[in-house]
């Protein structure tokens, strides 16, 4: 299990999900350390297809615990445009590496403005601790 972290250069949904800036119009989605700690040891990742849209604030995949199921929530609006399909064979690395080798995602943002809705490391940090 990776050490508990939430990187500065992360935006993060209150739904424990993080968003990973690239450009102007892209990202890279994951859940946070906080989700993956709550979940336990991760043995299955039901992600979406390459192509498929996904809507701020709804589920798009879905993650298997020993514990439970537990639906992912996209922290902003866009096409996939890759999944991380080595999940498959290994789906501990969202345990491992939650925002290295475990990312889920990589979306073409529809609403690039979205981000602006998301929280910084220290807010996600105080909304854990509340």
């Amino acid at each position: 299990m990776a050490d508990a972290n939430y990187p500065d250069d992360l935006l993060y949904h209150d739904q424990h999900d993080w968003a990973r800036l690239e450009g102007d119009d892209h990202a890279v989605f994951g859940i946070t350390w906080y989700a993956q700690d709550s979940l336990g040891e991760v043995v299955f990742y039901d992600g979406p297809e390459a192509g498929a849209t996904i809507q701020k604030d709804s589920s798009y995949a879905e993650v298997e615990s020993v514990k439970a199921v537990s639906d992912v929530i996209a922290p902003m609006s866009g096409e996939i445009v890759e999944v991380n399909d080595s999940l498959q064979d290994a789906p501990e690395r969202i345990n491992e590496d939650p925002y290295g080798e475990g990312w889920l995602v990589k979306v073409k943002l529809s609403s690039p403005t979205e981000a602006e809705s998301l929280l910084a490391a220290a807010e996600y940090q105080k909304l854990l601790e509340s």
